[in-house]
């Protein structure tokens, strides 16, 4: 065989090959798990759809990163053991980044800042914690907020009304039933976006401990971590990431650690 046949066969080879392999790389796919009751985080539409800021958040994750995503609403109870089973690849349900829980999963880059926040109508002049000691407050039953506000305030304050769930203790508020309540931000942050016409606003205390959300992996999964902080990090560069969080929130864009 001529050295010209031989070099055109050799190209006509690699040009098969090389559409398979970028074929198989774009076709990577992780399954991520996620709640679907925890609103606006990640919750279920009518047709069962999953839908939400975290889910939102791990679509631009993938994409800026290059890997497909599997959604599949998961449980929280038990969700730590499907990751490590390897029945999920990714976690994303408004987990909260703990050391106890970094000796189950590796987590990412924080993403989102769980803090505890007060919500307050136009009426009460409230600036922090210490103005809450005259006013009804609610708060859900065992949270860390009616840990702070109990320590505060006084546990057995009859001030204090506690409620099983935030969409209870958000729909007393609404009716005059309580005038504040404590409660994570992002939940709060979307109730007010929901309610325009309260004019309901967000009052913070350095009291309150800064928490923050992160994604998990199975521990040791450095390849997927590094996938999932770098597109992380590239959507919080290109502005995606503040889209997102302007949707579901508001226009105070939190900057994250992301070092």
């Amino acid at each position: 065989m001529s050295f010209k046949k031989f070099a055109l066969l050799a190209s006509s080879v690699l040009a098969f090959a090389l559409p398979a392999v970028a074929v198989h790389a774009a076709d990577q796919t992780y399954v991520v798990g996620a709640g679907g009751t925890y609103r606006p985080f990640e919750f279920e539409t009518a047709k069962k759809e999953l839908v939400g800021f975290d889910i939102d958040i791990i679509k631009a994750v993938s994409k800026a990163s290059g890997f497909n995503i599997k959604l599949v609403s998961t449980p929280w109870e038990g969700i730590f053991a499907t990751v490590n089973q390897g029945d999920r690849d990714i976690l994303i349900s408004g987990i909260t980044i703990t050391d106890k829980r970094k000796e189950m999963v590796d987590f990412s880059l924080p993403y989102f800042p769980a803090d505890q926040v007060i919500i307050v109508g136009d009426g009460p002049k409230v600036s922090g914690l210490a103005d809450l000691k005259k006013l009804q407050v609610g708060v859900v039953n065992s949270s860390t907020g009616d840990i702070v506000v109990s320590d505060e305030i006084g546990k057995n304050n009859v001030a204090i009304h506690r409620f099983d769930n935030t969409p209870l203790m958000l729909e007393e508020l609404y009716r005059g039933g309580v005038d504040a309540a404590v409660g994570d931000v992002g939940v709060i942050k979307f109730y007010i976006k929901s309610h325009p016409e309260k004019k309901f606003k967000v009052v913070g205390d350095n009291k309150f401990t800064r928490q923050y959300f992160g994604m998990a992996v199975q521990k040791g999964n450095k390849v997927l971590l590094d996938k999932i902080n770098a597109g992380l990090k590239k959507i919080v560069a290109d502005g995606t990431y503040a889209k997102i969080y302007k949707e579901w929130f508001d226009d105070n864009v939190p900057t994250l650690p992301l070092q």
